[in-house]
């Protein structure tokens, strides 16, 4: 059997095997989500804009029907109606299109994050496998999809029923109706139908996203032998290493700058190598809270000179320091009484700047 059949895709998807799903614009993604967006975009449009829709349009068609006989029929005049019209049509449709715009774009951006990729374009020659259609004509995806349409038909079929039923009576008389009246009664069934659509509609868009979301993540598993070899693959990349590298390099020279202000002296040669050590009363030994040499020396000393941190120029000692000395570690035994001189030094001239203070 092979190492990549769904049986052994036991593992959960690394983030590496996700982006790269993503790179090529296989995301989780339901439709209803989307249409749901859609017909709530709708609804929310026609409740908001249906007035302004109405008059904005009513008064250049009046004004068309009441004035036809000085309509010049010749292209000029034709062409000069089609812009009249046109402008008033867009001027009437602009905002709401695009709120439906709007709508439309959230639908998808609301399940997953911006992807643009050509990938699907691409032919693929499983797509006209018999095999393949016949997977995905009776397969778990094609059975959900029926059943998700025969409930969302049921469903529909139910709140139109519950919505329009109680109305029977008034939908007979409404041939009777004036057309401005007619007008107002059909808007406020049409917002109630497709309320209630809108509401059967949002527990059909959240069961079918978090299904779709579950069989795409499904889809992304990866066998044992995927993932070694994914993480051999991105351990043995040279770029990766060398990233890596140089984060912990940054990460480290970051928290070593934010430490010197706290150090008792800095130790230097005078300028090629600089050790920061700290030291308090009851410690059994200082500690390094940071070192470096050239550029970053200077830049010790730099911070150093900044906070007042006495600098103390041992040229063997700074550099047997900063051979043997990790950060945030205490210094070698062999080097307690060197060090124990220069910070007794140090404390002698702060308690004599103290003593002239006061």
């Amino acid at each position: 059997m092979s190492d990549d059949s769904d049986a052994e895709k036991t593992q959960d998807p690394t983030q590496k095997r996700l982006d790269d799903a993503h790179k090529r614009g296989d995301v989780a993604k339901s439709q209803e989500v989307n249409t749901w967006f859609l017909i709530g975009g709708a609804t929310l449009v026609l409740s908001s804009f249906g007035s302004s829709i109405g008059s904005g349009l009513q008064l250049p068609m009046r004004n068309l029907i009441a004035n036809s006989w000085m309509i010049r029929t010749d292209g000029p005049g034709l062409i000069l109606l089609a812009k009249s019209l046109g402008s008033a049509v867009f001027s009437a449709m602009a905002m709401p299109m695009l709120f439906l715009v709007i709508a439309a774009v959230g639908g998808n951006l609301i399940q997953h994050r911006f992807v643009w990729s050509a990938e699907g374009l691409t032919p693929k020659f499983s797509k006209i496998s018999p095999a393949a259609g016949f997977a995905r004509i009776f397969g778990k995806q094609a059975l959900a999809n029926f059943l998700k349409g025969l409930f969302k038909l049921i469903a529909l079929g139910a709140v139109m029923c519950a919505v329009l039923w109680p109305e029977r009576f008034r939908l007979d008389a409404m041939i009777h109706f004036d057309p401005s009246v007619l007008l107002g009664t059909s808007m406020t069934l049409t917002l109630q139908v497709m309320g209630a659509v809108v509401a059967m509609l949002t527990a059909v868009a959240i069961g079918d996203f978090f299904f779709q979301y579950r069989s795409w993540y499904e889809k992304q598993k990866m066998s044992l032998q995927e993932v070694k070899d994914e993480h051999k693959q991105s351990e043995g990349d040279p770029h990766i290493k060398g990233k890596i590298r140089q984060l912990r390099h940054q990460m480290m020279k970051k928290r070593m700058m934010a430490a010197v202000p706290k150090a008792s002296v800095i130790i230097t040669n005078p300028t090629h190598y600089a050790v920061a050590l700290s030291y308090e009363r009851g410690m059994t030994a200082p500690i390094c809270v940071a070192k470096g040499v050239d550029a970053l020396a200077l830049k010790i000393r730099e911070v150093a000179g900044k906070h007042d941190i006495p600098i103390v120029e041992n040229v063997p000692l700074a550099r047997a320091l900063y051979a043997t000395t990790k950060i945030d570690e205490a210094i070698p035994t062999e080097h307690y009484h060197a060090v124990a001189e220069i910070i007794g030094y140090v404390m002698g001239l702060k308690r004599g700047l103290d003593g002239r203070r006061t």
